[in-house]
């Protein structure tokens, strides 16, 4: 780390939101740019700056910067130029010239102790004066606030973030309990708040730090297991190992929480046992179980308007028209969606489910049915299938800009006859929340999943629970149809979910097991079928027609390492285009690229404004496992353009691009929801816990034409013999079941 003193010349760049700041300062006779998460600064002001020198590949030589302190210019110059920049509401270069002339070096003085006496300069009366005083004040607010927050190691771009959220307030906030930033500021999280608390003095068994401890535990258990409780023991016992804190203590706050309605407890059965336990909830958690299982009740207790076809009498209609003949399990799903104000269809690749939803389709003929999936590109694949739109479920639920935030709620219906919802092991309990306060009693709502897949990446069971409370009409499909017996993906697929080997490289087979001893190995035979075997062979795109599902992350065979080798051999650097490094990713234009977090705030178009032909749209919200490619880099305005393959447009800022990563390979889990027309899977062993018979099943069934493994044949054995699940602590089965009273009713727990 370096430490230079400069002097501000000019802001090249800046974003307001973030504080990212290009400028170019001068320390001495010497002229560089400085880069990084800065207060706002004006020309003239004397800088410290803490960095590093990096290289960048268009604009050369620059001053990274870590790290800033501000003070006011002390020349009459300098202080011109500052008055001059534009950051003081109400003073322009003449303005700047005039009160430097009449003030000379106390200017600054005057301007923040007497303001009153700007009046004495030709055109300036006592309402500009006021002005020119509160904007003066604000700038210096926050430079005492961002110095301030420097003295306890806070990086600077959340110090930005804490001054915009807590203004004049920052140093009461900070000292009194900084827990308070996870609550209140998105990014921050216990362990960078608990690094503050430390750095500030909060005693290590502070009330605030054991009550954060707890949220933390609690949230951790949503966002990284799934879980949408865990039992009193467990959370006390992982709060515990996280603050280093004895059990008392913290069983005394974790009381205060419930007291204080923070945390809900509630006594549920034990799934694994049957015994009872205290589960501890976040109450939004809590409460989506509470409104799933009623919702649910109400919708399939309220009769829907009665399809106005006799289901086996368009049946036999779609059968001739299509030539095609229904399995008895398939009729019975068709019938059941007719009958049932909700119900369930459930089954593995190669099981009719899509012909099911046409069939349905038509049986509803003149109602309005509504068709959704949890992402873009399940979207897209249902639209296609069946020959009409279907929606994201947020854009369909008119996502409206906040966190977890939808315009069709329980004040603002639907108005639709049926919902059809396809992929429904990816809807987590919040969706699946917000899908439900949208549907008003009387309406149909079909789900169509394979349970045997991976469970939601967010927090709940949705699917499985909804199955195994018995309480909804259900179809289980287990039918290979005629249409697909010749598929080996659809017929291994079903091996591999009953724990049987796959056949491998049968002739005319689209099923193939190419053998590598070593990962390193496997990286580079990998990389070879994706640049030349496979697209020559399938007369396929290699971007965006093949793609790698890796296990795991890390290794010479994971994400990371294998999408450096392909972006080198898929899309190599090149004079004609842009790049943007971020970290040790360089981004490039014509890259695929995955968004790797929910971004509620992020603002997308669609179509062409200019173009009256073509339809417009403008919203907000990129979410995790949205998949598109770079369309251009505009280097001088930092500015990453993404298109998904919704045809959004999106604009990534540099603070914005810790969301996105390169796409040629992505992890099965981000692969959900997704169909890919060739998919290469890497098999080379790995943690067991990791590497589980449903991850192998859910990354064969996301191919169309063919499956590639690559490794070692006891890798394949291996993860078709573990079938570990990690267990999901979730009580929506034992709600559903409880209303309908085929469970006793358990009161919540006050302990």
């Amino acid at each position: 780390m370096e430490m230079l003193s400069a002097v501000a010349e000019e802001t090249v760049y800046r974003n307001d939101e973030n504080g990212y700041t290009v400028i170019t300062v001068r320390a001495g006779k010497r002229r560089f740019t400085a880069i990084g998460i800065m207060p706002q600064i004006g020309e003239g002001e004397r800088l410290d700056l803490d960095g590093t020198w990096v290289e960048h590949p268009t604009y050369g030589h620059q001053f990274k910067v870590a790290g800033v302190k501000v003070y006011p210019p002390e020349t009459r110059s300098g202080i011109e130029r500052y008055l001059a920049s534009g950051m003081i509401r109400g003073i322009g270069r003449t303005t700047a010239k005039q009160i430097v002339q009449h003030f000379g070096d106390e200017a600054l003085n005057i301007i923040a102790e007497h303001p009153e006496r700007l009046t004495e300069i030709s055109g300036i009366g006592q309402k500009k004066a006021d002005m020119i005083a509160e904007s003066y004040a604000e700038q210096a607010e926050e430079r005492e606030a961002m110095l301030f927050l420097q003295k306890y190691d806070i990086p600077a771009r959340l110090s930005v973030r804490i001054f915009k959220e807590y203004n004049d307030r920052v140093q009461e906030v900070i000292t009194q309990n900084p827990y308070r930033l996870v609550e209140d500021i998105e990014g921050i999280g216990f362990k960078t708040a608990d690094h503050i608390a430390e750095s500030v003095g909060i005693a290590r068994n502070s009330p605030f730090r054991i009550q954060a401890g707890f949220h933390y535990t609690l949230r951790e258990a949503g966002a990284g297991v799934g879980h949408c409780y865990l039992p009193r023991e467990e959370l006390v016992a992982s709060t515990r190992s996280t603050l280093g804190m004895p059990a008392e203590l913290l069983d005394t706050e974790l009381d205060e929480l419930v007291i204080r309605r923070e945390l809900v407890a509630e006594i549920v059965p034990d799934e694994t046992d049957g015994h009872e336990l205290i589960a501890v909830y976040e109450p939004n958690l809590y409460k989506a179980e509470k409104f799933i299982a009623g919702r649910l009740k109400e919708l399939k207790e309220k009769k829907p308007n009665a399809a106005q076809t006799d289901p086996d009498r368009m049946i036999a209609k779609m059968e001739r028209e299509e030539g095609i003949t229904l399995h008895e399990q398939q009729r019975k799903a068709v019938r059941m969606a007719a009958d049932s104000g909700i119900c369930i269809i459930t089954g593995g690749p190669g099981t009719g489910k899509t012909t099911i939803i046409k069939c349905i389709l038509n049986l509803l003929k003149g109602q309005k049915v509504a068709l959704a999936a949890p992402t873009g590109r399940a979207a897209k694949r249902m639209s296609e299938a069946c020959g009409r739109e279907a929606k994201t479920l947020h854009r369909l639920l008119e996502y409206s800009g906040e966190d977890e935030d939808f315009m069709r709620n329980e004040d603002y219906p639907l108005e639709i006859s049926a919902l059809i919802i396809d992929e429904m092991s990816m809807v987590d309990i919040f969706l699946m929340k917000a899908v439900l306060q949208a549907l008003t009693p009387g309406t149909r709502l079909i789900m169509v999943g394979d349970v045997d897949q991976l469970p939601s990446v967010g927090a709940g069971n949705v699917l499985k629970d909804l199955l195994n409370s018995g309480v909804f009409p259900t179809v289980r499909l287990s039918e290979i149809f005629r249409q697909n017996e010749k598929s080996m993906i659809v017929y291994n697929a079903h091996q591999i979910n009953q724990g049987l080997a796959p056949r491998l490289n049968a002739k005319g087979s689209d099923f193939f097991f190419e053998r590598a001893a070593y990962p390193s190995l496997a990286a580079d035979e990998i990389v070879n079928l994706c640049a030349n075997r496979l697209p020559k062979f399938l007369q396929a795109d290699p971007i965006w027609e093949i793609q790698v599902l890796a296990p795991t992350k890390k290794g010479e065979c994971g994400v990371h390492s294998l999408n450096t080798l392909l972006q080198a051999a898929l899309n190599p650097v090149s004079s004609e285009k842009n790049e943007y490094i971020r970290g040790e990713t360089t981004f490039r234009e014509g890259d695929k690229v995955m968004q790797t977090r929910n971004n509620y705030q992020m603002e997308w178009t669609r179509g062409d404004m200019m173009n009256e032909d073509e339809e417009y749209e403008e919203g907000q919200g990129v979410f995790n496992g949205d998949i598109g490619r770079i369309e251009r880099i505009q280097t001088e305005d930092k500015l990453v353009i993404v298109r998904f393959d919704d045809e959004r447009l999106v604009e990534y800022g540099p603070a914005d691009l810790e969301d996105l990563e390169l796409a040629y390979c992505i992890s099965i889990h981000k692969s959900q929801g997704n169909e890919f027309p060739a998919v290469v899977i890497p098999a080379v062993g790995g943690p067991p816990m990791l590497l589980t018979r449903n991850l192998l099943y859910t990354a064969v069934t996301r191919a169309r034409r063919l499956v590639m493994l690559v490794g070692r044949e006891s890798a394949i054995e291996q993860m078709i013999r573990n079938t570990h699940i990690v267990k999901r602590y979730s009580a929506l089965k034992w709600r559903i079941m409880q209303l309908e009273a085929v469970v006793p009713h358990v009161e919540e727990s006050d302990f």
